[in-house]
């Protein structure tokens, strides 16, 4: 993949914002811009010394990977260990002789092993992860990029599917099928038949669907795991990009891992205190916790007989419905025990020696509530930094918004407010401007007529008030009527609408949430991966609209 130059900030200062920018192929965008961001996310990235007590590491301070890095000790039987399981897996790399070294660090990152991917924004995370470690290695701090698939996960309706769009960009929904028991591990369940011809059915007439269809039907096959599956178009997908994949669910990680669990499972009740000490805390903050957790929440599942028991916690036992495990019985066995979604990272970065989590809103959320945890049981935490994100514009698109001065924001109200826009754009000047002048010429003459009606009689001054409003209601209909015959006239400017909404904000989701990368690859081609990697962090700590 290519390699763009080194330099990038951690979180670098923002430029090219504005609307007036939109003749630009990039526009970078804040994330207090996007619909449903949250306000600690968007105080991490804006106002950091409000959240800093949340995190270990300043994210806009220079000094804080370097910093981080100091404070990794991992042992070096660990690590070989660690690194012949990733072989396993992984073959032999360059990035796995380098973690093999002593004071190598590991950038991370990680998602479900979705259908197809899972949504565009996996892409995005492991490329972020790989240009920071290279900038790390280029600053001197030897760093491997390492995504961690999330196989332990068990709600399988999250990952069984996908959304693409064809070629008249129309959103689709793919769906798998696979054998697993209820509450088996995803990436343990095996494949049992693969949307392969929906899939081309959707892509057909898009400009490199066979590349894509070839790709894809060489990883996703009956009879190999979902974990496999992912694994395999991942890697092939980031070929070149350095980036190694550690699977939790095989047997020598979750030997390694063993002795972080048996840790936390002894101080279970001093962790789920302080936990929800941390809950309290976000919560008086005005901020919100990611995870619930009650007296009763347990930080741990149990893998057995293939499957991901729940357990709740009463004192020193732990129930998984109404059977009773004991708390010696469970620390016993703490390779079969799997962490909660809080647990997790710790576990991740006792076993990694990791200097820099890249993660997604949700993510950076949950490592709020973490943080309690990684300072109990490891003593560090890494620089939480935030992923890349991108809404992807084709030429048709960029110059639907470029004529008719549509924004990323502008889209995110759905279909028919967009299409009145473009519509509205489409009225003679003359015209608007004849209703701008009348409106105004109307109300100046109705209020007028409103004050003296008051003063002579204050009824009649309230009955005008009523009837001023439905006059100057029924000019608004009248301009908005003669907006919809404008569009009417103009079919293919509302197909263009429907194109450009169904683009980058489909079923009111944005776009780098709901869409595999599969039909983006499609319509542009394999290359797209490196101008996606080339425009991380370039200028643009936030989002970025990018015309490709």
């Amino acid at each position: 993949m290519a390699h763009p130059p080194a330099g990038m900030r951690l979180l670098p200062s923002r430029e090219g914002t504005g609307a007036d920018l939109y003749r630009m192929k990039s526009i970078c965008l804040p994330h207090t811009e996007l619909p449903g961001t949250s306000s600690l996310f968007a105080d991490y990235l804006y106002h950091f010394p409000r959240v800093a007590g949340f995190y270990g590491h300043n994210p806009h301070d220079p000094q804080a990977l370097r910093e981080a890095a100091t404070h990794i000790q991992t042992p070096d039987d660990r690590r070989q260990r660690l690194v012949s399981a990733l072989r396993k897996i992984n073959g032999e790399s360059t990035s796995l002789d380098q973690l093999e070294l002593p004071d190598t660090v590991a950038v991370v990152t990680g998602q479900q092993v979705g259908l197809f991917s899972g949504p565009v924004y996996s892409i995005y995370k492991a490329l972020t992860a790989a240009r920071l470690a290279r900038q790390l290695s280029e600053e001197g701090i030897r760093a491997v990029p390492v995504f961690w698939l999330a196989t332990e996960d068990h709600d399988f309706d999250e990952v069984d599917h996908c959304h693409v769009y064809d070629s008249r960009h129309r959103p689709l929904r793919l769906q798998m099928r696979a054998r697993g028991a209820a509450g088996q591990p995803v990436g343990g369940m095996e494949i049992v038949e693969v949307p392969l011809e929906e899939l081309r059915a959707a892509l057909q007439g898009l400009l490199y669907a066979d590349e894509v269809l070839e790709l894809v039907a060489g990883c996703y096959r009956p009879g190999r795991t979902l974990g496999e599956a992912f694994r395999l178009l991942m890697s092939r997908l980031l070929a070149g990009s350095g980036v190694v994949f550690i699977d939790p669910l095989q047997p020598e990680i979750r030997s390694l891992a063993a002795p972080l669990l048996r840790a936390a499972f002894e101080r279970a009740p001093e962790l789920s205190d302080a936990i929800q000490a941390r809950g309290k805390e976000l919560k008086e903050a005005g901020y919100h916790a990611q995870v619930l957790f009650e007296a009763q929440t347990s930080l741990f599942f149990r893998l057995e007989n293939g499957r991901r028991l729940h357990l709740r916690r009463n004192g020193t036992d732990y129930f998984h419905e109404t059977r009773r495990l004991s708390a010696a019985e469970l620390a016993g066995t703490p390779e079969l025990l799997s962490p909660n979604a809080l647990l997790r990272p710790v576990m991740q970065d006792y076993l990694l020696p990791t200097v820099a989590y890249v993660g997604g809103p949700a993510e950076l959320a949950y490592l709020a509530q973490s943080q309690v945890l990684y300072q109990a049981l490891l003593g560090r935490m890494p620089v939480a930094v935030p992923r890349s994100g991108f809404t992807l514009l084709d030429e048709r698109a960029h110059s639907l918004m470029d004529r008719h001065g549509v924004t990323l924001p502008g889209c995110f109200h759905g279909l028919e407010p967009l299409k009145e826009r473009i519509a509205a754009d489409l009225v003679p000047s003359s015209l608007q401007l004849t209703f701008e002048q009348a409106q105004s010429e109307i109300r100046a003459v109705l209020d007028r007529l409103e004050g003296e009606l008051a003063g002579f009689d204050p009824t009649l001054g309230a009955a005008m008030s009523k009837s001023k409003a439905k006059i100057l209601y029924q000019v608004e209909k009248n301009r908005r009527k003669a907006a919809r015959e404008a569009l009417r006239r103009d079919t293919v400017v509302s197909e263009s609408a429907a194109h450009l909404s169904n683009l980058v904000f489909p079923e009111h989701v944005l776009q780098e949430r709901y869409y595999s990368v599969l039909p983006f690859l499609a319509q542009h081609g394999f290359s797209l991966l490196d101008t996606i990697e080339n425009n991380i962090h370039r200028g643009c700590p936030d989002h970025l609209l990018l015309t490709v």
